[in-house]
């Protein structure tokens, strides 16, 4: 394996596209995702093009595990990678994993500057070069692909660090990972770091060179551009750029600036663009958060043009300020093809065209929710379809449902709600005044399902334009150290506001479960 890749006309080189969306985006604050969201996303990044998926770390629970060795099983192209500390048990659990997959990945790591030397791993520098060689050829042992990080790169001595990517290589390791761990570097040092390691480590054209970035300063994605520059040929990101803290590169910026700007970054990637939007709002809904208005790509503003000056060169000539296209990444106008009246054949075919791929189970019970839709909704939109298509996926398994909600309003308060829900075999009824709509609707629900949960952030917004348009509502909860994020959708807004909270209540019901069995079967 060397360390640059080129198509067959050898005109560009090929970079590596390795997304860690449902391990490193998984870690970010509530996004946790349930089993088939995990599944749904890795299918999609798969079709798409993505050459690596981290799937998970599969020794952090029992649902990790279960969740790397499916998608293992199920992919048809990408390497599967399971993450693992330089543990000989995390290795052999996260080989046990991927063993599954036709090209199985450890993707191992350990930490190399002074700071995390000192404080987190509190070992020396020699002792840390054994346990990269031990573990590294450890993981050889189990798969022939092994990618090896050294955590904090950025803040290594240089000297230290060649030290240790020779030891890597030498144990087996067939991609060296130097990530910027905590968002620290800037892109001239990071091109000359991976410069620097390429041209001192011996036999390092035998290994595949990545770069993986977080966003603190700001820096991601031009640190990870930087990093190619300077010779790595993998570039570790994120959809839609989620991750710990302020998030990692996302991967639709690299994909679209290598390609945007072929004229000064003389590199492709395998993935199929179009593709992109799609996979901006699954991830979004399967995490339960919403991306912003203004973000680069798949932001809803990434292709509006509101100042007359824009608006004016737009109509003379798309390219005075669109250096690329709506379509290129998968975006088309809201178009209206389906209604009250359409079939069911007719409405598979509109999945397939959404690139939206479900079972025979799930096409009926989101085609039911057409059915629904369509009769309170005038006109029914390609959005309006995608939205319940996720909703269906994020709420498949919930014991709480909502069955009906009344809620009576306006100047004379109290507010008060009458709802109904499913759970667990009942069916429940409560009432409950409150100082709003809103605040009415969540304190039956607080009653019918007493907890302790905080709630930390409530955001509506319309799925597409008009008085009729669904409304999504985005709902945070929190209950100690477990923050869970979830979204509803309804043409009312109370409705999809009371569907928000119960999911994010069923959410954390399901993680208390997986963590007291994990206690149970430790002890």
């Amino acid at each position: 394996m060397t360390s640059q890749t080129t198509t067959p006309q050898g005109t560009k080189d090929r970079v590596l596209i390795f997304d860690t969306t449902l391990r490193d985006g998984e870690q970010c604050p509530g996004a946790t995702m349930t089993l088939d969201e995990k599944l749904a996303v890795a299918e999609l990044l798969d079709t798409m093009g993505v050459d690596i998926i981290e799937a998970g770390f599969p020794i952090a629970s029992n649902g990790d595990f279960e969740a790397v060795a499916e998608i293992a099983r199920r992919a048809k192209r990408a390497v599967i990678a399971g993450l693992a500390r330089a543990i000989p048990g995390d290795i052999a659990r996260a080989g046990e994993a991927v063993r599954h997959a036709a090209r199985g990945r450890i993707h191992t790591f350990v930490s190399t500057s002074p700071i995390h030397l000192a404080h987190q791993m509190r070992k020396t520098e020699d002792e840390v070069v054994e346990i990269i060689l031990k573990t590294v050829s450890q993981a050889r042992d189990l798969v022939e692909d092994v990618e090896w990080s050294a955590m904090d790169a950025t803040r290594t001595p240089i000297d230290y660090l060649c030290r240790c990517v020779e030891a890597a290589i030498r144990a087996g390791a067939t991609t060296i990972n130097l990530p910027d761990t905590v968002g620290y570097a800037t892109p001239a040092e990071y091109r000359t770091m991976f410069e620097q390691v390429r041209a001192r480590v011996p036999n390092a054209d035998k290994a595949v060179f990545s770069v993986h970035c977080h966003d603190d300063l700001g820096l991601a994605i031009a640190n990870s551009l930087a990093g190619v520059e300077g010779g790595a040929r993998q570039v570790e990101c994120t959809v839609n750029g989620i991750g710990e803290r302020a998030g990692n590169a996302a991967l639709e910026e690299i994909v679209m600036a290598i390609r945007t700007r072929g004229d000064v970054m003389p590199y492709e990637t395998g993935i199929e663009a179009t593709m992109l939007t799609r996979a901006s709002k699954l991830v979004s809904h399967a995490t339960n958060f919403p991306v912003q208005f203004n973000k680069a790509i798949v932001g809803r503003n990434a292709f509006a043009h509101e100042s007359g000056i824009h608006q004016d060169g737009m109509l003379k000539h798309t390219e005075t300020y669109e250096i690329m296209t709506p379509a290129s990444v998968g975006v088309s106008k809201t178009s209206l093809v389906m209604g009250k009246h359409s079939g069911r054949a007719a409405f598979r075919s509109k999945l397939d065209e959404l690139g939206l791929h479900l079972s025979d189970n799930q096409v009926q019970d989101v085609f039911e929710r057409f059915k629904a839709l369509a009769d309170r909704k005038k006109h029914v939109y390609d959005e309006d379809i995608e939205a319940l298509v996720d909703e269906n996926l994020a709420t498949a398994h919930d014991r709480i449902r909502l069955v009906s909600l009344s809620v009576i309003a306006g100047t004379r308060g109290p507010q008060r709600a009458t709802m109904k829900i499913a759970m667990d075999g009942r069916t429940l009824t409560e009432e409950a005044d409150g100082n709003g709509p809103v605040d009415a609707v969540f304190n039956c629900i607080k009653a019918l399902v007493p907890h302790e949960a905080e709630l930390e952030l409530y955001q509506v917004h319309a799925v597409t334009e008009g008085t009729d348009a669904q409304a999504e509502v985005s709902v945070r909860l929190k209950a100690g150290e477990r923050t869970m994020t979830a979204r509803g959708a309804d043409p009312d807004t109370l409705v999809a506001s009371a569907k928000a909270y119960l999911s994010a209540l069923n959410k954390l019901s399901a993680t208390a479960v997986r963590l007291h069995a994990q206690h149970a079967a430790a002890e």
